[in-house]
């Protein structure tokens, strides 16, 4: 057996996913000698043998399919000269992925392709061996083969149809170690899995996951390698030519505008976020470049505009942006997306519809008005239902929806809610939500008092605060303002340089009021944040101007209505900061570069293209969907967030001032905002200031995890440095990634040099951090705390009056209705609502840390997918503990009288709007 499986060139796979698997041996009537092929052979199934393995953690995975015993027939060799190689036949199991919506279109063209297999019009498919040829000096190959029954399967409805296809090899051939395949219909397809058996080595995984595109379209044949791993330098002979093709593929040669169905990985500038041609309104700078710089996104290659030969022209919704084939959304996810772009549709036509048959546009009249959104509708809150039907002609899908579900018109209550109505007013909860709610990454610790600014001082005004130690004293609880420092007591939440730049734009557009602001906190004997005074700032405007305002906590109704007021402006201030930098910059905008990046240079076959590939899952997809709608000019960002047209100027100014990808990682966060200090006693080698932060605890605790998964991985591959700097792929990936992807940035020392393990595994660990735990916490609690916009305003509409105002006695006589009127009217509010709603959300068919699609075969590396197991395990285990501290009546900030458990970083989620869960990438 051991010398059939040698003469045969097959290295061992131990594992295989398989219930049953089929294996073939060469049977021979004599002793066998290397030297000496002029034998009678017999190719014969094995006997099935049990294969006992571990009990894990069931995750989540398609079916892959076997090839059962019957499948493998035993084959008679007649006798063959001996200068000849004897042949023996395998059978490859083909998995496809059926779309569960089909258009007429696809109907037709899979009729016409169930017809035309008849003529030879198939899916053709051709192993290739790692071994070369000696004599041709290229690939050993199988003969083509066709794919079977599939004018008979093209009516099955089921999610994963499998097919078979039959291979006459050499009995020389060695291990397929790449497969061709060549679709001569006229549809494309997706191909999820191959597997081959009928070799001596076992079953043969190739993981596709792929759409296979008709010849048509794409004349060339798709390459598709086994689950091997193999780095550049040890590649086999047969598979280093294919390795570079399809690399060479894949990076295309900069030009053309690119189709739907190319498999294209470039570079460009952000310069199709406006839209000049309809108007110098709608034209926005380009971003990326020395003037201002900013990551690159994908390159689409459209023409420019007519207007303006630098700006790519736009494409715009219901029209699909061009990304990559293989990184558009799956139907599930799409229909995901798809139904919240809906009620986004229903949720904006209506206020839209209100505003232009009212004289006025609709504010919040009460605060139950808000609360009607959840329980009546918008609708019904409006009353407006027979007025629309009869004054507008509408679409029957709105003309109808009073006979819809009710909730698909009603949004759904908050989290925030959902244990204290009031919780939102409460000052402790505003501080929580600092270190607890969906920005936690923008507190720091106050190292001097009062602030100052980095600001140039000659264009925007003293650097000094107007903070005074007497506006903060009586909050201290009996401590000066020196010992508050020294013991680690004051924090600051600093808007300030963000958006002082930009004030006099912003307060210059309609319906838009916005402060630079600065909120002081004081760390409790309890382990807990309170509020003790907020700077607002406006531009400097001369000697006299009295640009800057101190506002502290209420001592009467009417510095009660001031401070609610001033609090409301703070997270305004937060919620576009979390939502251009935290959020679209750190981990959207940021990481797109390393993804463009590794599939241009790194090979499929490559091990950490093989670690980092769930991580870029879909993230190029909701990029491109965000260029269209979301940050584009007159887009959602724009139309609800109080910086408007220079919202993605703002981002651009943070890429360039604060952004730096060596203080990605978490710890090296938390020491920089001085909510850490190195400490090699504790587990994660930091001293938290703040002992229960819990996105500071829970996160710590996943990014060791991953830490220690990514080491693992890291040193299976390299046992030494020389290996990292000899690997021309990963060295490429990552010298692509930042003086290209990154390149305005380039020439910063603080780039990590990836010239050794220790540094390797810290890029890697800090950019799957960024794709799965940091988005995670910084997005799917929008809605959840973000959908009662009371609670987090994304804009703001006045400024806070004072005794010199007109509207001073206006906000006397009712500052209700005066703090309403300050935020988002009814069409911003129920607009933002919408997004927020589909942003937040789980779909069907997400992937969580701790999990791959197929987590047995993703690589043929038996020892690293049992150290993948081990990594998902300690996440499981992750999620217990965060359950427990949960329930942790200590830990105040997370458990309590109408405190919201902190589950952000809780690993797993079912789908929806669930406020937990990790995914493993940028998603959505």
């Amino acid at each position: 057996m051991a010398m059939g499986k040698e003469f045969m060139g097959c290295s061992i796979i131990e594992r295989s996913s398989f219930v049953s698997s089929t294996k073939v041996f060469l049977n021979h009537g004599k002793s066998f000698n290397n030297n000496n092929n002029n034998n009678m052979f017999l190719v014969k199934p094995l006997q099935k043998r049990r294969v006992l393995v571990p009990l894990r953690k069931v995750v989540k995975q398609p079916v892959v399919a076997a090839v059962s015993e019957d499948l493998v027939k035993a084959v008679s060799i007649v006798s063959a000269p001996a200068e000849k190689a004897e042949k023996f036949k395998v059978r490859a199991v083909v998995t496809v992925k059926n779309k569960n919506k089909e258009e007429f279109k696809d109907k037709i063209a899979k009729h016409l392709d169930a017809f035309t297999e008849k003529i030879g019009r198939n899916i053709v498919l051709q192993l290739v061996s790692t071994e070369i040829d000696p004599k041709t000096k290229a690939p050993k190959t199988s003969n083509e083969a066709v794919l079977k029954d599939w004018s008979k399967k093209s009516n099955v409805k089921a999610e994963r149809v499998h097919y078979t296809a039959e291979f006459v090899v050499n009995s020389n051939f060695g291990v397929p170690g790449a497969i061709t395949v060549r679709n001569k219909h006229q549809m494309e397809f997706f191909l999820e899995t191959i597997t081959i058996e009928g070799f001596a080595c076992g079953p043969v995984h190739f993981p596709c996951n792929s759409w296979v595109q008709s010849s048509k379209d794409h004349s060339g044949k798709r390459i598709f390698f086994s689950n091997k791993p193999y780095l550049p330098n040890e590649t086999p002979g047969g598979l280093r030519s294919l390795r570079e093709k399809e690399l060479k593929e894949i990076r295309g040669d900069g030009t053309g505008v690119r189709k739907l169905s190319d498999r294209i990985y470039d570079f460009d500038v952000y310069n199709d976020l406006g839209n000049p041609d309809k108007g110098i309104d709608l034209a926005r700078p380009k971003l990326g470049g020395e003037k201002i710089p900013y990551p690159r996104r994908c390159r689409t290659g459209r023409l420019p505009t007519d207007t303006d030969l630098h700006a790519e022209s736009r494409v715009e919704k219901p029209l699909p942006m061009y990304v990559p084939r293989d990184e558009q959304f799956e139907e599930s996810k799409q229909d995901t997306f798809s139904a919240g772009r809906l009620k986004a549709v229903l949720h904006n036509l209506i206020p839209s519809l209100k505003a232009s048959i009212s004289a006025n546009n609709h504010e919040f009249k009460g605060f139950a008005d808000i609360e009607n959104l959840y329980s009546e509708g918008v609708l019904l809150k409006l009353g407006l239902q027979d007025e629309l039907l009869k004054k507008l002609p509408l679409p029957k899908v709105v003309s109808n929806i009073h006979e819809y579900n009710r909730g698909i018109i009603k949004y759904d209550t908050p989290k925030i809610l959902s244990k204290d109505r009031f919780a939102w007013l409460r000052d402790d909860e505003f501080a929580r939500q600092a270190i607890a709610g969906i920005n936690p990454v923008s507190i720091e610790r106050l190292t001097v008092f009062p602030p100052r600014s980095k600001l140039d001082p000659e264009i925007y005004g003293p650097q000094e605060s107007a903070l005074k130690e007497e506006h903060i004293l009586g909050s201290l609880n009996g401590m000066t303002v020196q010992q508050a420092l020294e013991e680690n007591r004051l924090f600051i939440l600093d808007h300030h340089d963000a958006y002082l730049p930009f004030l006099d734009r912003i307060n210059a557009l309609d319906g838009r009021k916005a402060y630079a602001t600065r909120t002081i906190f004081f760390l409790t004997y309890l382990g807990t944040l309170k509020p003790v005074a907020i700077e607002l700032s406006l531009p400097h405007s001369g000697p006299s101007s009295r640009s800057k305002r101190i506002v502290t906590p209420a001592v009467d109704a009417t510095t009660n209505w001031m401070w609610q007021l001033a609090k409301a402006h703070v997270c305004s201030n937060d919620a576009g900061v979390h939502q251009l930098v935290n959020h679209w910059l750190r981990t959207h905008a940021s990481l797109e570069p390393f993804i463009l990046a590794a599939h241009r240079r790194m090979s499929a076959m490559h091990p950490i293209f093989k670690l980092l590939d769930p991580h870029m899952r879909y993230t190029l997809e909701i990029n491109a969907l965000a260029r269209q709608s979301l940050i584009n000019a007159d887009g959602v960002i724009e139309s609800c967030f109080t910086p408007g047209r220079y919202a993605m100027e703002i981002s651009a100014a943070a890429y360039k001032s604060s952004w730096r990808f060596d203080m990605e990682s978490l710890p090296a966060d938390l020491i920089r905002r001085g909510m850490a200090v190195p400490d090699p006693a504790q587990p994660h080698g930091l001293k938290l200031l703040i002992e229960d932060y819990p996105y500071a605890t829970d996160g710590l605790q996943i990014w060791a995890a991953i830490e220690n998964w990514v080491r693992t991985y890291v040193n299976r591959y390299y046992p030494n440095s020389s290996q990292i700097c000899d690997d021309r792929e990963l060295q490429a990936w990552y010298d692509e990634s930042v003086n290209v992807g990154h390149s305005d940035l380039s020439q910063e020392s603080w780039w990590p040099t990836l010239d050794n393990v220790d540094n390797l595994v810290s890029i890697l660990t800090t950019l799957i951090w960024l794709a799965s735990a940091q988005h995670a916490a910084l997005n799917f609690g929008q809605y959840p705390y973000g959908g009662y916009v009371p609670n987090r305003p994304p804009l703001m509409r006045r400024l806070i009056p004072d005794e010199n105002d007109p509207e001073y006695a206006i906000f006397l006589a009712d500052p209700q209705k005066y703090f309403l009127s300050a935020l988002p009217g009814v069409l911003q509010s129920t607009k933002f609502m919408a997004v927020v709603d589909t942003l937040s959300t789980h779909s069907p068919d997400e992937e969580y840390l701790g999990e791959r699609t197929q987590p047995s075969i993703w690589t043929g590396d038996t020892e690293i997918v049992d150290a993948f197991y081990e990594f998902s395990a300690e996440i499981r285990r992750i999620e217990k503990e965060i359950d427990r501290k949960n329930l942790d009546t200590s830990l105040r900030n997370r458990c309590g009288a109408g405190v919201l458990p902190y589950e952000l970083l809780a690993p797993s989620s079912g789908p929806g709007v669930t406020c937990r869960g990790v995914p493993n990438s940028v998603s959505i």
